[in-house]
């Protein structure tokens, strides 16, 4: 066998002479970078005022190689982008030998007392929660620094970590300063950020005269060319050549920008200085995602105006989550009260007090409407006394113990009876085991359908559903795992299955008997029970009081044969009468005007004759906007000079709050008929074409989506104002004669 040949070694003397003896040792990273990339590096112990030295090998000779002396605590990567002490080995040293031994590396003070500061340890300790303040379990955080430049932003991941069971998370990295200025723009993805450019914006708009150059994607000074000196203007995106000329360029800029005491704080260049490359400290964002309803669902997402500016080595953080995190709920109420009860909770996650007459009997007007936000009539809200529709989610606050199945029922006005078929929709329940790797939806869903068991010993059915309690015990969920969604839900109702009006609803208890059956619980004195033998659920802790919710209905029929035509396909009316809308007429100065039709210059008086209606009686508000030009818009409603007249109906509005001022009687509101007049010189600016559109919201709660007013409807009328010429003024022989001619 060949002997092997002796490896290429380099020793890489080091000169600690300069720094006084009273200075700590350190402990530094000696590398060696060859011109394909390829780095070697060693740790060693450097004492003030010593020498001491390092040899680095190679199995081939490395040809020209870069030497660089740094703090241990940087990576090798990291290293190579730092301001730090370097020499270069030329290649043709290793021609004569295979050991090579350079001139002493000196160690100036400048770096012995920097070189501690450059790279630290950072510890990031913090909890994901839910607004609720519940737990987000199973998630990933990824922590971040953040820079900005003008209104682009860059993030360079400093590390991540999956909350536990409890939402906590712990994050640890090593941060470096000192790089050198072009990895900056070299190495770092850039991009534009929509805030930084409103608060930019919002800035530029205080001086009507600056005007700012072509805006790419990416950092470049040739948004700021129409601001500098044609001599000193750029094209392209920023480079490492650029870095020096930036604070050379923002006085010039700073004495001809409106002063911002925002931006300054905010360190927004060039209102700030822009050194990053000096900058020892972690300005700190968290984007948050979790494998729940969706793999990758990104539940926080930080943007500049949440930065944690300069932290400190150890910091503490409670990220809140937004609402698609599947969160660790706890029980509504603490401590969570178990029994063979009922406290109903909520209506789409409202408290169920917010709705009026609950709990049943309760002597609130109007029963069965939701009212958040509802304010003293003659203001203007919509969201007072609102019906229900679509689907009803139902919660409760407490651990049904030892109710195995239940069935909702409904008062029909003699008797308590089940609900129409399908109006106890089925629904799922879905848990997450954050146990790596994570178990979530579909396989971590299960069905709860409303199915008939028969009832033991009597030849009756029963529409029940199996309770969560009771799921649990058998089969129960696996290891960590927790329910993520529907956890306390009730019964999810769907209100297009009854007429509309006010019911009222209870829930009735059972226990398993097996092979199909339920029974009723043994019967206790003063308790209520049914004649099958289900026992209706008290409210808990308080026996003597059976449980139930109501709730008003109004449901929408889509496509209604009664709609105004044109409508659906075409047009910008929705085929439904719930809300229902419609321009009757438009007159100028008294005169009609056709749709599409055109009017001289505006003067005098703009008349809008129009239909706002919901004979339900749940109508919110409506809104009559001009709209015209490039994205330009008139709200005819609110002009000094804009008066309402009712032509029929009950009230004008335009909100719910008001028509209640002007007559309307909680709950109702139809609307009607109403006549707009306004000057014209209001309505119409410009000469134009204007799209006078008018638009009609119910207050109806669709779907539990309580943020938004999903009945909803449009109208469209259009008219040309001031946009003909006038005619020729001829005299009366050339009038003959165009006419003779023609």
């Amino acid at each position: 066998m060949p002997a092997r040949s002796a490896p290429f070694a380099l020793e890489v003397p080091l000169d600690a002479s300069q720094i006084k003896a009273d200075a700590e040792a350190q402990e530094l990273r000696v590398l060696a970078r060859a011109r394909d990339g390829s780095m070697n590096s060693k740790k060693v112990r450097a004492k003030p005022g010593g020498h001491t030295s390092v040899t680095l090998s190679f199995p081939e000779s490395p040809g020209p190689l870069q030497v660089l002396v740094g703090p241990a605590t940087a990576s090798e990567s990291d290293l190579v982008n730092l301001q730090t002490i370097s020499v270069d080995v030329p290649g043709r040293k290793w021609q004569d030998s295979r050991k090579l031994s350079i001139e002493p590396v000196v160690i100036p003070p400048y770096y012995w007392w920097w070189w501690p500061e450059w790279c630290r340890r950072f510890v990031i300790r913090g909890q994901v929660v839910c607004a609720d303040g519940s737990p987000v379990p199973g998630a990933t955080v990824c922590a971040y620094d953040v820079d900005w430049w003008f209104w682009w932003t860059s993030t360079q991941q400093l590390g991540c970590a999956t909350t536990d069971l409890n939402g906590t998370f712990e994050i640890d990295f090593m941060w470096c300063c000192g790089w050198w200025p072009w990895w900056w723009w070299r190495d770092r993805v850039w991009e534009i950020d929509r805030d930084l450019i409103a608060l930019v914006s919002a800035t530029l708009e205080q001086d009507p005269r600056i005007k700012l150059g072509r805006v790419g994607t990416q950092p470049s000074l040739t948004v700021f060319n129409e601001l500098l000196d044609p001599a000193t203007a750029t094209r392209g995106p920023l480079t490492p050549t650029d870095a020096e000329r930036l604070e050379q360029l923002r006085a010039t800029l700073v004495a001809k920008l409106p002063s911002s005491a925002e931006l300054s704080a905010l360190r927004v260049w060039p209102w700030w200085p822009w050194w990053p490359w000096w900058d020892c400290d972690v300005d700190l964002i968290f984007k948050v995602t979790q494998d729940c309803t969706e793999p990758g669902t990104v539940v926080l997402q930080e943007g500049i105006d949440q930065v944690r500016v300069d932290i400190g080595q150890a910091t503490q953080v409670t990220l809140v989550a937004n609402d698609l995190a599947c969160c660790r709920r706890r029980c509504p109420t603490e401590p969570c009260i178990e029994g063979e009860c009922l406290d109903i909770a909520d209506v789409c996650s409202e408290p169920i007090n917010d709705v009026g007459g609950n709990p049943p009997g309760t002597p609130t007007s109007p029963v069965g409407y939701l009212y958040p936000g509802w304010v003293a009539p003659g203001t203007a809200s919509a969201n007072g006394d609102r019906a229900f529709g679509g689907t009803v989610d139902i919660s409760n606050a407490n651990v049904m113990t030892g109710v195995d199945y239940y069935e909702v029922q409904y008062f029909n006005g003699s008797d308590w009876v089940d609900l129409p078929p399908g109006a106890a929709e089925d629904f799922f329940r879905a848990w997450l085991e954050p146990v790596p790797p994570p178990t979530v939806w579909p396989s971590g869903a299960v069905p709860f359908p409303f199915s008939n068991r028969v009832v033991k010993g009597k030849l009756a059915t029963v529409n029940v559903v199996e309770s969560r309690e009771h799921y649990e015990a058998s089969p129960g969920l696996p290891g960590a795992a927790f329910w993520t969604s529907n956890e306390f839900l009730v019964v999810p109702i769907d209100s297009s299955k009854f007429p509309d009006g006010t019911y009222e609803f209870r829930v009735v208890g059972w226990r398993d008997a097996g092979s199909g059956e339920v029974e009723g619980p043994p019967v206790i004195p003063g308790m209520t029970y049914t004649p099958l033998g289900g026992e209706v659920l008290p409210v808990c802790g308080d026996p003597e009081q059976t449980n139930g919710w109501v709730l008003a209905f109004n449901n929408r029929v889509d496509p209604d044969p009664a709609a105004i035509l044109p409508c659906g396909s075409g047009s910008t009316h929705l085929c439904v009468t719930e809300p229902n809308t419609n321009i009757i007429s438009v007159k100028v100065d008294g005169n009609p005007v056709p749709v599409c039709g055109t009017v001289d210059a505006a003067s005098g008086t703009l008349e809008v004759e129009f239909l706002a209606e919901d004979l339900s009686g749940n109508l919110g508000s409506y809104s009559l906007t001009a709209v015209y030009g490039s994205s330009l818009a008139v709200d005819l409603l609110a002009q000094p000079s804009t008066t309402l007249t009712l032509v029929s109906g009950d009230a004008v509005g335009p909100y719910y709050g008001q028509a209640l001022k002007q007559g309307a009687t909680a709950p109702v509101w139809q609307g009607g008929t109403i006549r707009l007049t306004v000057s014209a010189t209001e309505a119409f600016p410009e000469p134009c074409c204007y799209d006078l559109e008018l638009q009609a919201w119910s207050r109806t709660v669709v779907d539990c989506d309580i943020g938004d007013f999903a009945y909803w409807n449009r109208s469209d009328f259009t008219i040309g104002v001031g946009v003909c010429p006038p005619p020729p003024e001829l005299e009366v022989g050339e009038v003959q004669q165009l006419g003779a001619t023609s």
